[in-house]
């Protein structure tokens, strides 16, 4: 059975503030997830929250190939 919410519309304000406290670093990521994860937020902000944390997983990934491809490729040519 499908929920049904009915979610206040986030104002200007809100969302100017939440990605005021996004930019904090460190506090930014930990309030991703207590978005994401906690009960009591408005369910966009915390779907929002979900993929923002979905990205920095992707991105995480992506940075670490990178740097193990270059990593081998450098080590491959100071060990020849």
């Amino acid at each position: 059975m499908e929920e049904q919410y009915n979610a206040e519309v986030m104002s200007v304000k809100e969302w100017f503030i939440t990605t005021l406290i996004l930019a904090i670093p460190m506090v930014g990521l930990i309030m991703l997830f207590v978005w994401g994860f906690g009960a009591g937020h408005n369910p966009n902000k915390a779907n929002w929250a979900k993929a923002m944390l979905l990205w920095y997983a992707v991105l995480v990934a992506l940075t670490i190939f990178i740097f193990l491809i270059f990593g081998a490729a450098l080590f491959t040519t100071m060990s020849a």
